[in-house]
């Protein structure tokens, strides 16, 4: 499994046949250096929650590639609008796919879709266990630290993606004690330095982590699992 981190909250899975892109935030992401024809062979697309800096440019991605997005039931409304393959699921929920499993895992956090200066009801934020095979990788989506992530132990974390820049998210700290909860066998952090609001040093999180390894992935570095 090929684990690629695009930048912000932006990560893509690729495992055969699967290709899979987590809140694909491109279009005015200042870290990003990906342009969207890359993604034309994206096959599946996440969404964590509605805010403009996860949803991204989902639309536009599926449209050009044919992907089905498996979002929440209210983000999957919204984006059937669109014209484009939802996939509607809610926190808890787990199904399986052709590709593998998936679980949906709740979230502390906000998901109001932005729309023409109108806020949309964005359901309940989330994060997302996805199982391929023999590899199971976590991403948090934005969320604050919360006892629940401790059942996430008991799921047997290969990779867990963990928001560390604070302000909007867990800060170093909290996503220390996270790890110490659902003990990975590898953490990535990510979901700083974006913005000057969650600037945040990911070797501080690496020297503080002490029962993962830590991994910091530079944009559009890859990690194999």
């Amino acid at each position: 499994m090929k684990l690629t981190y695009l930048g912000h909250a932006a990560v893509i899975i690729e495992e055969g046949k699967f290709k899979g892109i987590i809140d694909p935030f491109i279009s005015g992401n200042p870290l990003a250096n990906i342009n969207l024809d890359e993604l034309s062979d994206v096959t599946h697309i996440f969404v964590t929650h509605g805010h403009g800096d996860h949803i991204g440019d989902t639309v536009d991605i599926a449209k050009q590639s044919g992907a089905l997005v498996i979002a929440n039931a209210e983000i999957s409304a919204y984006l059937s609008n669109f014209n484009i393959k939802t996939h509607a699921m809610h926190i808890g929920g787990r199904t399986k796919f052709d590709f593998g499993i998936v679980k949906m895992t709740n979230a502390l956090h906000g998901s109001g879709i932005s729309d023409n200066g109108n806020m949309i009801y964005g359901g309940n934020p989330g994060g997302f266990i996805i199982h391929i095979n023999s590899n199971k990788v976590y991403h948090a989506g934005d969320t604050g630290l919360t006892l629940d992530m401790k059942l996430l132990e008991d799921e047997n974390i290969d990779v867990a993606f963990l928001p560390i820049g604070g302000n909007y998210t867990m800060d170093i700290d909290d996503a220390v004690k996270a790890v110490d909860f659902i003990k990975p066998k590898t953490v990535i952090p990510f979901h700083y330095n974006t913005f000057d609001l969650i600037k945040a040093n990911p070797e501080e999180f690496k020297n503080k982590v002490k029962l993962s390894n830590v991994e910091i992935l530079n944009i559009n570095e890859s990690v194999f699992i």
